[in-house]
């Protein structure tokens, strides 16, 4: 697979948690679970002021369900699950580039 653009990636997940710290850790996560493509996209617009602005909540876009799915594993291998809570997915979630 080529490079991925901000449209190819429409799968997402949305993951609430109270830690900061723990969101570092669900970037770099969203990073490596994207395979192919540009693996920068599925962790934009995650930054500390978005977090807090989206009341303790992160959304990840994945340019497939199965990078999206391969998230969730390696979340669930990783970190407490007292930690996070999956809140929601979607299909038709398009990323958007992020402001600088």
């Amino acid at each position: 697979m080529s490079m991925t653009t901000h449209a190819d990636h429409r799968y997402s997940i949305t993951v609430s948690t109270d830690d900061l710290a723990l969101v570092g850790c669900l970037r770099a996560l969203a990073k490596f679970s994207q395979r192919t493509g540009n693996n920068n996209i599925p962790w934009g617009g995650t930054k500390d002021a978005d977090w807090r602005a989206a009341g303790k909540r992160v959304t990840f876009r994945f340019s497939t369900s199965a990078y999206r799915e391969e998230f969730k594993t390696q979340v669930r291998r990783l970190l407490p699950a007292e930690l996070l809570t999956f809140q929601s997915e979607s299909d038709t979630d398009p990323a958007r580039p992020q402001d600088r």
